[in-house]
């Protein structure tokens, strides 16, 4: 991520100041589902044995409000694109884009 200029877009430090359920709602629109923000690499999720549970969108919505790790980082938004986590094939096309 250091790579990449981010001038002009405004950064959000969610370990600080949570998500608010109208800023994942924007996500969720532009993602497709909850399910696509949800990061399955958060140490809750095996600690709360959620990998041998069904969750629906409203409960992976409800994980991602309470605990930041549960969303998969870094997420870019700029207008109606989104980016999200840092697979190389994510990364790779943020980079495209931000040139």
């Amino acid at each position: 991520m250091k790579e990449f200029d981010f001038t002009g877009f405004d950064l959000h430090e969610i370990k600080t100041t949570a998500i608010t359920a109208e800023e994942l709602e924007e996500m969720k629109n532009l993602a497709g589902s909850y399910e696509t923000l949800f990061s399955r690499r958060a140490q809750n999720y095996k600690k709360l044995g959620l990998k041998d549970q069904q969750l629906s969108e409203d409960d992976i919505k409800n994980y991602i409000l309470s605990d930041y790790t549960f969303l998969k980082r870094p997420v870019v938004v700029d207008g109606d694109k989104i980016f999200i986590g840092n697979e190389k094939k994510n990364l790779e096309a943020l980079g495209q884009y931000l040139k």
